[in-house]
């Protein structure tokens, strides 16, 4: 998935939103064993140490690996939010990370997203990251956050995403503005795996479901970071990328549409579009 200045963002990562300190440094390692290159994390999961150590672990160079961290609301103040970067740096045992996301836009904790938005273009600009983005954000937010940055700055609005919550407005915005939309939570904290759709698309292609609603996120295009302690789960997750849907599968899919929002925390998020 290449932006605008040629940097490549993994089609599938692996995130560790759910995954615990205790097993965050077994489960990154066997991410990164069954194939992932992509390690998405936050300031606010606390398991920055441990997927930093899983890292060193792992036997593969920093330079083969993508990697993603979020500053959480508590560190937006200009004052804060490059020491808290750097210390997210110190425990991920890196110089920089990949790319650096605002993880809500919090409209409420009194920092002004021009402040923050500012804030994170010179901490890119000081090297600490080689691209930035925001995550959770609406329209008019997306819109504000380009007039801070400049055109071709956000490299992606990673959001709630599934075949349940399908973000369409926002979805045409972010493409039309060369920002990837990175999915999270495309399988709706497993919700859709039940769907009859899915389970009928999956039994026609001998896949399963989470492939399924993986591939159809992936054929339009968008991100994926789905999560899993377990080691045939990542594997399976993984082969979402061979999975050749038909234009019929992703009609079928796409009138799954119910804006089934699973994630909106009072204070941190928007008004959605």
């Amino acid at each position: 998935v290449k932006l605008a200045n040629g940097v490549e963002i993994p089609k599938i990562g692996y995130g560790v939103c759910q995954i615990s300190k205790d097993d965050a440094p077994r489960c990154v390692r066997e991410a990164i064993e069954t194939g992932y290159r992509h390690i998405d994390t936050a300031q606010s999961y606390f398991n920055e140490a441990e997927v930093g150590q899983a890292i060193a672990e792992s036997g593969v160079p920093r330079s083969e690996l993508f990697l993603t961290t979020k500053i959480w609301v508590d560190n937006y103040s200009p004052s804060k939010l490059a020491d808290s970067l750097k210390e997210s740096l110190h425990k991920l045992r890196t110089d920089a990370v990949d790319l650096t996301l605002i993880h809500w836009p919090a409209p409420g904790n009194g920092v002004a997203l021009p402040e923050f938005m500012g804030v994170l273009a010179e901490a890119k600009a000081q090297g600490l990251t080689r691209l930035i983005g925001v995550s959770n954000f609406n329209i008019a937010q997306t819109r504000e956050a380009i007039e801070v940055v400049g055109s071709g700055e956000i490299a992606t609005n990673q959001i709630e995403l599934s075949p349940y919550l399908q973000n369409r407005r926002l979805v045409e915005v972010l493409q039309a503005q060369a920002i990837r939309v990175t999915s999270y939570m495309t399988l709706a904290y497993g919700k859709v795996l039940q769907d009859p759709t899915l389970l009928d698309i999956a039994r026609a292609h001998q896949a399963t479901s989470a492939q399924v609603a993986l591939a159809w996120a992936l054929h339009k295009g968008y991100a994926v970071i789905p999560s899993s302690t377990k080691r045939e789960n990542l594997i399976s997750n993984l082969k979402a990328q061979q999975l050749a849907l038909t234009d019929a599968d992703m009609q079928r899919i796409d009138a799954l549409e119910r804006n089934g929002r699973e994630v909106s925390p009072e204070g941190l998020a928007p008004e959605w579009d």
